[in-house]
């Protein structure tokens, strides 16, 4: 079992930075593929990136692309993402998720889920 709390969450202007920050329970994160998603309003939840259990390999949502970074300290149990350049269309409640080895960008691979953390992004 393991136990995800988002952090770092809140208002910012138009291309401005944000930093979360998924702080997990359990001695077996080392082994779990981490993602990020984000759901909008009215919207359905969408992939934002995601990280391999040792963080040798990433993806990202085309949307995000070059203007957020994922990573992943084992030793801190924690996942991060760093957020650029950051647009209107970028406000949502992220959340980040969990599964053992691998990673997915969809939603229904990943077994943990945090609670989310608002982002809001002033034009």
């Amino acid at each position: 079992q393991v136990q995800l709390v988002e952090s770092g969450g809140g208002l910012v202007q138009a291309g401005g930075s944000l930093k979360l920050s998924c702080a997990a329970s359990g001695r077996t994160f080392s082994t779990y593929g981490m993602g990020w998603f984000r759901q909008a309003s009215g919207k359905e939840r969408d992939f934002v990136a995601a990280i391999s259990w040792n963080g040798g390999t990433t993806n990202y949502a085309d949307s995000v692309k070059g203007r957020f970074t994922i990573s992943k300290d084992n030793a801190k149990n924690t996942v991060y993402l760093q957020m650029n350049s950051l647009k209107p269309e970028d406000t949502a409640v992220y959340f980040c998720a969990a599964r053992p080895f691998g990673f997915g960008v969809r939603d229904h691979e990943y077994d943990f889920w945090g609670q989310g953390t608002q982002v809001t992004v002033s034009s």
